[in-house]
């Protein structure tokens, strides 16, 4: 992987430890299954930031909003990937973040996260920022230039609607 912006090249330095722990979070539970690392994840979603050269990083809060998609897109094509090597293939499961509520399909909640994005698109990218990027509520709301209490109300609300449609 070769970076030529500098700027991007610090970020990628400065959090790369975030980044590999977000990774992590995410794969947690019975996203082990997938057969891929953290460390690879966290490689395979960097290199694919960096190929993107037309993209503008601006700072650490949209480097882990990005790559909190880009993480989200190669977990669901690796399982995609497990679901076509094993027809039989057994669910894939994740945590919320947090925990609580018991473990997540990753592959229905990638149907619900897509469903929402039709229907609300500024919620689902605050799940995808809690969710795949770990962003603390603080971190969001720096983001979208809202307040903290707005991104807990909004929270709540994406919450509750995915556990909805997860429970269908």
């Amino acid at each position: 992987m070769t970076v030529q912006d500098p700027a991007q090249k610090e970020l990628l330095v400065a959090h790369y430890d975030e980044f590999r722990r977000v990774a992590r979070g995410v794969l947690n539970g019975d996203a082990q299954k997938l057969q891929i690392q953290p460390t690879d994840l966290a490689h395979a979603a960097a290199i694919k930031i960096f190929d993107l050269n037309r993209i503008n990083l601006q700072g650490k809060t949209h480097f882990l909003s990005l790559s909190a998609r880009i993480m989200r897109q190669i977990l669901m094509d690796e399982l995609r990937r497990l679901r076509a090597a094993k027809r039989q293939a057994p669910p894939v499961t994740t945590q919320w973040p947090g925990g609580g509520d018991g473990p997540l399909d990753l592959e229905e909640l990638d149907a619900a996260l897509t469903k929402l994005e039709q229907i609300d698109p500024e919620r689902a990218r605050l799940v995808e920022q809690r969710f795949f990027a770990g962003l603390t509520v603080e971190e969001i709301a720096a983001i979208e230039g809202t307040s903290e209490s707005t991104v807990k109300r909004q929270w709540r609300a994406a919450r509750a609607w995915l556990i909805s449609e997860l429970e269908r």
